[in-house]
């Protein structure tokens, strides 16, 4: 069984409609911490009709989750990247348009930065490259609060992912929450703990300016993980990227204001395909 099947890999959308049609371009969507694959769904109908659609879950996701995690290849950001260039291998995939939710923006980032030929475009949407604060830089958190995220996690999984997933929608919408509950609590609670962990004590701002791929960030008005310093950092950080702050409030656009982030997408993807981008410098 290769790697994409394991991780539930799914391929849909466009094909070339014929014999001398060039092939179209590839979207990969990868979804962060708490989701699967299915996170995409309002985004779907849009992608399928345009690209063609490479969905997966992360490592440690869905129902056979607990199959597909390593606890050290996935101590860090970096071994999911790895699984994500293994996809991209298996499937031949030699030029992508990645789209990271959350981590995966991140995991995306660092597998650009590994192969850069493998992508024509990252689009990150809030995602963040270190969530505690530092000496000059605002990540949100302090240890102390990790500290005790990580023991409410510990202590009541159950109780601690319904909080969660409604601080993470961030808004009055018990079908998001409802959804954010479901995909988290498919995860076994030692793998979603690990994981909560490897995200929120990773550190990856070294990774990003070494980024030479056009790259858009998409980040939300009020984000109760990724304040809107972090998307600036990342804007600023990244040669030529675009930053678009979106009017909506929460951790999950995708899932509670799909239209403002088709919107970005539709903006910044409209001509992906017709010309390879350069690797800027």
């Amino acid at each position: 069984m290769t790697r994409f099947q394991e991780l539930a890999g799914q391929i849909s959308g466009r094909d070339a409609d014929g014999p001398d049609e060039a092939e179209p371009q590839t979207l990969v969507l990868s979804h962060g911490f708490g989701g699967d694959r299915s996170a995409w769904a309002h985004l779907m109908p849009w992608a399928v009709a345009r690209f063609r659609v490479v969905t997966y879950n992360l490592a440690g996701a869905g129902p056979d989750g607990a199959e597909t995690y390593d606890r050290v290849r996935h101590g860090s950001l970096f071994g999911y990247a790895d699984d994500l260039l293994t996809i991209l291998d298996e499937l031949d995939i030699s030029d992508c348009i990645h789209v990271g939710h959350s981590m995966s923006g991140m995991i995306g980032a660092a597998a650009a930065v590994a192969r850069p030929d493998l992508f024509s475009r990252l689009v990150l949407i809030g995602a963040s490259p270190r969530y505690l604060n530092d000496d000059g830089y605002t990540g949100g958190f302090e240890q102390g609060d990790l500290d005790r995220l990580y023991a409410a996690a510990a202590a009541d999984f159950q109780a601690w992912a319904t909080g969660f997933a409604s601080a993470a929608v961030g808004m009055p919408d018990d079908v998001a929450v409802e959804e954010v509950a479901r995909t988290l609590f498919q995860i076994r609670p030692d793998i979603a703990l690990a994981t909560v962990k490897t995200v929120f004590q990773s550190d990856m701002r070294d990774v990003v300016p070494r980024l030479r791929r056009p790259t858009h960030l998409i980040q939300t008005c009020a984000d109760m993980a990724v304040p809107r310093a972090v998307a600036d950092w990342l804007h600023h950080s990244i040669a030529g990227s675009t930053l678009d702050v979106i009017d909506a409030t929460g951790h999950l656009p995708h899932l509670t204001a799909p239209d403002a982030v088709l919107q970005c997408l539709a903006r910044h993807l409209a001509t992906s395909g017709e010309e390879r981008p350069t690797i800027w410098r």
